[in-house]
Parts: C-alpha cells; structure tokens; sequence
C-alpha cells in the first residue's frame, strides 16, 4: 500500500469513527432525554393481584391506600416519585402478607403481587389471634374471617408448638380440614370437635399424631360400613396402637 492509499484510508476510518460517536452521542441523549421524560409521567392507574384470594385478610383498598401516599390518587404521582423498594419493605411489614412485588410498566400502570398468609387455626382465649402456615401469630383481620378450627382452653407460649403442629396436621389432611371446627387444649391434650358426628375425638398430645390420625380414619371407614358411627360419644386416641371407643 503506498503512502496516499495509506492516508486516504486513515481519513476514511477518522470520518467512520467520528460518524460512529455522533451517533452515539445522539442516541444517549435521546435516550436521557426520553428517561427524563419517563420518571415524570404521571401513572396512570394500579393493579393489585393476589396470588391467593381464598383467604382473604388484606384488602385491595388498604394495598391502595399504601400507594397513593396521602396524594389522592395514583394519578397523581409521578413515576420518579415512586419507591418501589420502600412500598415492597412496607407492605411486607403488614401481619397479614408473606410476600409483595411491585413494578411499573412503560405505559405508567402500578402492578402489586401480594401473597397473603394462610391461617390455619384461630386462637380464641383471654386473647385472639390467627396461627399461620409458618406457626407464628397474626391477628384477627378487622376486613375478614377465615373459616378455619377455633383453638380454645389452655393455650400459651409453652405450647403453641404443639399446637401448631396438631392444626398443622389438620389442614394437611382434607378429611380431616373438611371435618374439624374445633379443638380444645386442657394439659397439653387435645380434643377434636367435628362438623357433622355426634362424637369427639379425644387425641391426647400431639405426640405420634400422623398414626392417630391415621388409625381414626381406619376406624371411621369401619363404623361407617357397620352404620355404627352414631352409637359412640367418644372416640379415644390417646394410645396411637390403639382406638378406644365410648358408647352412648
């Protein structure tokens, strides 16, 4: 390659490289400009989703009121303004919800996934409250009630793992999440209220539940076939080889 062949293509790769960066430039500018543009928008409206609506404890208004931030209406914030991570801390913060996702679409729509909590019995002693599918406390929602078994009688931080683990394996079960509204707690034992017999079930501790629960079904199965489930006041689980019964 000769010398001018050499500058001539040296010129023509500076114009090349030039043309390149004013692009460049244009388009970071563009694009700044459109993201200015952007954060002030006004949103336009919210979508409160719940991934778990049959227990609802939370309601959408409540989701809302947390969004518009004492301005009115959703409309009348702008994009910028928005914290999505301090709205999602906040709102995972409340009793009644495990989980919560915001985001903002590009035509300015709010979107809030929330995942409540499950309550899987409530507590009703000198004080009311819910167990959860994790076995922590969540209060009574002032919006709803959950149909779920009622805990009464001696219940406190001593026990509430036993507890736990007696409604945990309630609700596990659909026999026996369809049949139990009730249990009591007397000394660390447990009796079982049903919807539809005429007998409780006295379960005893919550020690080897899996097999006396399974045993009552064994048990339910056979009286049912004998048409002998209304002879009995009360059916003993105490011993979990064993399934005692009392006739009227």
């Amino acid at each position: 390659m000769s010398e001018k062949e050499k500058n001539r293509w040296l010129t023509k790769n500076r114009l090349l490289s030039a043309k390149l960066i004013v692009v460049l430039l244009v388009a970071v500018v563009l694009f700044s400009f459109a993201s200015v543009r952007n954060e002030k928008r006004l949103l336009i409206s919210s979508v409160v989703k719940f991934e778990n609506p049959e227990h609802p404890l939370i309601s959408e208004e409540t989701v809302n009121k947390l969004l518009i931030q004492n301005k009115g209406s959703v409309k009348n914030i702008r994009k910028l303004a928005l914290d999505l991570n301090k709205l999602e801390t906040e709102l995972d913060s409340n009793p009644y919800v495990r989980n919560a996702n915001l985001y903002v679409s590009v035509n300015g729509e709010v979107g809030v996934s929330v995942l409540q909590k499950k309550p899987l019995a409530r507590v009703q002693t000198n004080k009311t409250f819910y167990i959860d599918e994790e076995g922590d406390l969540m209060p009574v929602s002032p919006n709803f009630s959950v149909r779920v078994p009622l805990v009464t009688g001696n219940v406190d931080k001593k026990n509430l793992k036993e507890v736990y683990t007696v409604v945990k394996n309630i609700n596990q079960d659909s026999f026996f999440k369809k049949e139990i509204e009730g249990v009591i707690v007397k000394n660390n034992t447990f009796t079982l209220l049903t919807r539809e017999f005429d007998f409780v079930i006295d379960l005893g501790s919550s020690e080897n539940i899996k097999m006396k629960l399974k045993n009552f079904k064994a048990f339910y199965e056979k009286a049912l076939k004998d048409r002998t489930l209304k002879k009995y006041k009360r059916v003993n689980l105490q011993i979990a080889t064993q399934v005692i019964c009392t006739k009227k």
